[in-house]
């Protein structure tokens, strides 16, 4: 079962009654909740690895990764997979650009998963030295996006 099917599953729930579906085959079983109506959890199969186990409809913070190389530099990854945006709209600049100053909880860019527009924001502080991603690209989870020189 692909990311995308167990997404579809999350959202169908969300609009309905339901607060339970099992879904089990030979090759994964899959178990979605509702929990409050606030949250959806999901059971990941042991083949999809990497995936948040909880998706949340609000401003996700971005994880810290250093890179594993010799370089100083920290690289932040993709929170969820969905499409990748550089500004709030086709009209406006970019968050940031390669040289730009950065500060702990800037928005740096916007994710869109299933049709929700989350705003990524930065866990770091630094200088903006890459940015690893086209505009309007579709990205994975734990995608690089940004290189940041913390100094």
């Amino acid at each position: 079962m692909k990311i995308k099917e167990i997404q579809d599953i999350i959202n169908f729930i969300k609009k309905s009654d339901l607060d339970d579906v099992s879904i089990e085959t030979e090759n994964y079983k899959i178990r979605v909740k509702k929990n409050n109506g606030n949250y959806t959890t999901t059971e990941i199969p042991k083949e999809v690895k990497n995936t948040p186990s909880q998706i949340k409809q609000e401003t996700v913070k971005v994880k810290e990764n250093k890179e594993k190389a010799s370089s100083k530099n920290i690289i932040i990854k993709s929170p969820m997979i969905g499409t990748f945006y550089r500004s709030p709209n086709p009209e406006s600049d970019p968050f940031v650009s390669e040289g730009d100053t950065i500060k702990v909880g800037q928005t740096i860019c916007i994710v869109e998963a299933m049709k929700l527009f989350n705003d990524i924001e930065s866990d770091v502080s630094g200088k903006i030295v890459k940015v690893l991603v086209d505009d309007n690209s579709p990205i994975e989870f734990d995608q690089p996006l940004f290189e940041v020189d913390p100094s």
